[in-house]
């Protein structure tokens, strides 16, 4: 199976600033490339992959900051953004921004990168221009590398590498016909339906007060003077260790479960969507004024549902599951809340408050976190008997997708060809 590794690197001063340079092409390219799009959409045209390729060789002959990074990196951007469209649409692709997005850039050809252990804390890396480059070695690799990400999180770097261990998930899990629903909360980040609470502190009350310091050293600061640098370091230190330690909790959390149970049942929870904000509603009595609509309870909602790490224990949970043999299946969460596991009855009331549940029928009590849990888990334990429809047979195999557009391309360039001639201005690579 396919499996990521993820160290920290020590660059040295000059592939340091060699990387951010080679993020800086990648950015730029992802930008002409996708406004090429963008134009050629306008005119009732089309431009994909090999096209914008054949053309990035072309400029990398006229500009030479193209030419001195590696040109696999700038090809795979294209094809990120190729992907990134076919899924999205080109009009809701988003730019890359110097400020919002941290450089990154990917090296597809694994078989080239050559990894070779120092000692035992640390090992280095053979990468297209950058040289050998030292790493953090805190896990054996484990298999075969497909390709190596470069990115910088914070002051660091980190480098990714896309590994092919070998193995295979088991036929049969460990402890067959063992079930949990799981129910994600603000109190508790994760409640079983056996009872037992999953729940870590991710920032203490201390931490917190910082935080709020630091961005008001970093607002009081000058746009682009070397104190904003330091100051905007200094949040980002502190937004990292609280994130480890929330990818920490997601990764233990996500291994209890896939190794205790055969099947692991989540609510289908829209996490995006629940943590958008509230449009302003204006008052039409009141010219420029906007009614009250709840946002600032709104926001503190969304700011504790992103903190605890909804969508992040759902997914380490997946990953780990393909190693154990564990079916992880989400339902539809209505009602789960306010539903009795004992006499399914459904009323709003019953659930009295956060922590107590008190069925308005049955007078059935429990905690209102784990009645959810178990309710889940009546859900998913009904979907998951169901018989799954089979593959049809004789169904066609998807085609290639960039060969696809490379049919459409070759098409839509004889039509603009013999339609009318290219304008001036249309932003090339």
């Amino acid at each position: 199976m396919l499996t990521g590794r993820r160290y920290r690197l020590d660059l040295t001063p000059g592939q340091a600033e060699f990387a951010e340079r080679i993020g800086g092409a990648c950015r730029s390219v992802w930008n002409t490339a996708l406004e090429q799009r963008r134009v050629h959409h306008r005119r009732g045209a089309w431009i994909g992959y090999h096209e914008q390729a054949r053309q990035l060789v072309e400029a990398k002959g006229e500009f030479g900051w193209l030419a001195e990074v590696p040109g696999r990196c700038l090809q795979q951007t294209l094809i990120d953004l190729d992907q990134a469209c076919a899924k999205h649409g080109t009009w809701k692709v988003r730019w890359k921004s110097r400020v919002r997005n941290a450089p990154s850039f990917r090296f597809p050809e694994g078989g080239k990168i050559t990894v070779e252990r120092l000692n035992r804390r640390w090992a280095r890396a053979k990468l297209p221009k950058l040289g050998w480059v030292r790493l953090r070695i805190t896990r054996p690799l484990g298999g075969k590398i497909k390709n190596a990400t470069v990115c910088r999180d914070g002051r660091h770097w980190y480098i990714s590498f896309l590994v092919e261990d070998g193995l295979a998930p088991p036929e049969r899990h460990a402890n067959p016909g063992s079930r949990v629903g799981i129910d994600r909360g603000v109190v508790k980040v994760v409640t079983r339906s056996d009872g037992i609470f999953h729940h870590r502190v991710f920032a203490r009350d201390r931490e917190a007060a910082h935080a709020k310091k630091l961005q008001r050293d970093f607002a009081r600061t000058a746009r682009g003077s070397a104190r904003r640098k330091k100051a905007a370091g200094r949040v980002a230190d502190l937004a990292g260790r609280i994130g480890r330690r929330r990818q920490d909790f997601a990764a233990k959390t996500a291994c209890v479960l896939a190794t205790g149970f055969e099947l692991v049942v989540f609510e289908a929870l829209a996490t995006k969507n629940m943590t958008a904000g509230v449009e302003p509603r204006p008052d039409p009595e009141r010219p420029g004024a906007f009614l009250p609509n709840g946002a600032a309870s709104k926001s503190g909602l969304n700011r504790s549902i992103l903190d605890n790490g909804w969508h992040r224990i759902e997914v380490a949970t997946i990953g780990k599951a393909r190693y154990t043999g564990t079916h992880v299946i989400k339902v539809n969460p209505a009602y789960t809340s306010q539903r009795c596991n004992v006499c399914t009855a459904v009323d709003g009331k019953s659930r009295e408050s956060q922590a107590v549940f008190r069925c308005t029928s049955c007078g059935h009590t429990e905690h209102a976190d784990v009645n959810a849990a178990k309710n889940i888990l009546t859900a998913g334990r009904a979907e998951h008997a169901q018989p799954r429809p089979g593959v049809r047979v004789g169904a066609r195999k998807p085609r290639n997708r960039v060969g696809r557009k490379a049919n459409r391309q070759a098409t839509a360039a004889q039509v603009t060809a013999q339609t009318e001639p290219e304008p001036a201005g249309i932003p090339r690579l």
